[in-house]
């Protein structure tokens, strides 16, 4: 999967329609990037936009609509409630998916220093990206805001990361750095009562409440929830009070643990959680682990589809309680997807099989290969997932659910493989119809065509080694799951030794058109060791089964 991250950056312009247009449309130019919210505030005279996408894309989208913001906005006739210090004030960057932290900070130096140097715009970083402790806190750096900023820019503590030590009066500066997701969550109360409310927002929050010691001193009594804002609440258009909460790192407190703690400091005060809602976009895994740990609680199976894990978080939160909780609409990630990458497996079974049987050369084996695998792995995690619930098996629920969970990535894994690999044979059926009437045109078309191969034979490699590697769960489910199961577990061995030995055949056939010898000898040479592997692992399975099944 592609690195995913998130900017967020705050241009100081919530009135002029134009102008915000003028510069979310810098955004939209840039190739793998989504524009997935504009909000503008008349009265911060401020607009937050919200994008997403491959890191390199997102900061290139970030770098041109930070020139364009300063190209438009003139600071020196900015009013507005809301602190700030330039025409764009501020610009986190936020990881969202396989991205660490650290590597989005990086990315965020490198948008920092483009704009100090190509912009000559004062720059200063914050939160992961500053290595400064001292002077990495928002707050902090924007402190005497757009007005104050002539003079402290000049002292040499507050001297820019990047760009001029002169403060620009058109433009400002401004703020780039990374930080972790924010997402606001509220938690519906069966009460009316702000003061109740809030004293339930006083127990969570990390800042607490100020109490009296015995010497009848102020101090402050933390919270129970780290890296959690929250305030009571009532909301008029539902009747109801809710805990409105931040939560400003979810890798510390993540959404489900602000849901149940909040429930049991609301019982303690006589008063029920009913739902709750989360207010704009949310990670997918935000909302996997939720199903886990609801799952979990239940000492039920993990094992199950990522469909279902969603639908466990949404019920158990009641995230639908105050309107519809459409996914699609509501993870960032399947905001991004792209339908073009499921085409295949987006079918229902009969038009998969037609299209199949159909005049086009593609599906072909390869893609039927990797079915045929996600298929037997899917049965040894239906018997993980039955042997975990089964009568008398009570203390191996966890046990079996484990063996489920990682019958889901395979299974997961080969699915993807479906598109791809039919991805795979239409990038050498594009590079073929290539122009070939110069000496230049036939060199990129030649290049073109190797490339291609290329990719063609390590997707179904890749097929056969999460076939080979799913064999472990099969294997396992038939020597220790439901011994009523144990058939499906002996289909599921049959279906990942054809997975294996079909996608060998694709690897081999492609491999034939493959000018780098050295590359087709090692693939090969891997490949035979696995279908032998197969076979062999195929035979133990079958013994299992066919001993237990017993006629």
């Amino acid at each position: 999967m592609q690195p995913i991250i998130e900017c967020v950056p705050n241009f100081s312009e919530g009135n002029d329609l134009t102008i915000i247009q003028q510069i979310t449309d810098q955004i939209e130019t840039v190739e793998g990037v989504r524009l997935l919210n504009v909000d503008p505030g008349k009265a911060t005279n401020r607009t937050v936009v919200t994008f997403v996408g491959h890191p390199e894309a997102v900061i290139e989208a970030a770098f041109l609509a930070i020139k364009k913001a300063g190209e438009l906005i003139d600071m020196s006739k900015h009013k507005g409630e809301h602190p700030r210090m330039g025409a764009t004030d501020v610009c986190p960057l936020i990881p969202i998916a396989n991205i660490s932290m650290e590597e989005t900070a990086k990315y965020a130096q490198q948008l920092a220093k483009r704009v100090g140097e190509e912009l000559a715009l004062p720059v200063y970083l914050y939160e992961a990206a500053q290595p400064n402790t001292a002077r990495n806190n928002l707050s902090v750096i924007r402190a005497g805001e757009y007005e104050g900023f002539f003079k402290k820019i000049k002292l040499p503590e507050w001297k820019p990361d990047f760009g001029p030590a002169a403060f620009d009066a058109k433009r400002g500066g401004t703020v780039i750095g990374a930080r972790d997701f924010l997402v606001a969550y509220n938690i519906n109360l069966n009460t009316t009562s702000t003061r109740r409310a809030n004293a339930i927002a006083f127990d969570v929050r990390e800042a607490g409440r100020k109490i009296k010691n015995e010497q009848g001193e102020d101090v402050v009594q933390p919270g129970t929830l780290k890296s959690v804002k929250a305030i009571g609440w009532f909301i008029e258009e539902y009747g109801v009070a809710q805990i409105s909460m931040n939560l400003t790192n979810i890798n510390v407190t993540p959404v489900h643990i602000a849901f149940d703690e909040v429930c049991k400091k609301a019982d303690a005060r006589g008063i029920r959680v009913t739902g709750s809602e989360l207010v704009g976009l949310v990670p997918l895994n935000s909302l996997l682990e939720a199903g886990r740990y609801f799952l979990k609680k239940q000492k039920r199976s993990t094992g199950v589809s990522e469909k279902e894990l969603i639908k466990i978080a949404v019920k158990s939160m009641g995230l639908d309680e105050l309107g519809p909780f459409k996914p699609e609409e509501r993870i960032i990630e399947y905001m991004l997807y792209n339908k073009a990458d499921s085409k295949l497996v987006s079918m229902t079974l009969t038009d998969f099989a037609d299209e199949t049987a159909s005049e086009s050369p593609a599906p072909g084996g390869g893609s039927i290969s990797a079915y045929v695998g996600a298929l037997g792995v899917s049965l040894a995690t239906m018997v993980a997932n039955l042997s975990s619930h089964k009568k008398g098996w009570d203390d191996r629920w966890e046990e079996f659910g484990a063996w489920a969970e990682v019958g889901e990535k395979y299974k997961n894994e080969l699915v993807k493989l479906v598109d791809a690999d039919t991805k795979a044979f239409n990038l050498i059926i594009t590079a073929l119809g290539l122009p070939k009437s110069t000496d230049e045109e036939k060199a990129i078309r030649k290049k073109a065509i190797q490339e291609a191969t290329k990719f063609a034979i390590e997707i179904p490699f890749k097929i056969m080694q999460a076939a080979y590697s799913s064999m472990d769960v099969i294997k396992t489910m038939a020597e220790t799951g439901n011994p009523n199961s144990v058939s499906d577990a002996g289909v599921g061995a049959l279906c990942a030794r054809s997975a294996v030995m079909g996608a060998f055949m694709n690897v081999r056939i492609n491999a034939a058109g493959y000018e780098d010898k050295g590359f087709v000898d090692e693939i090969i040479a891997k490949g035979r060791e696995i279908e032998n592997k197969t076979l062999a692992l195929e035979a133990a399975i079958l013994k299992v089964v066919n001993d237990k099944i017993g006629v």
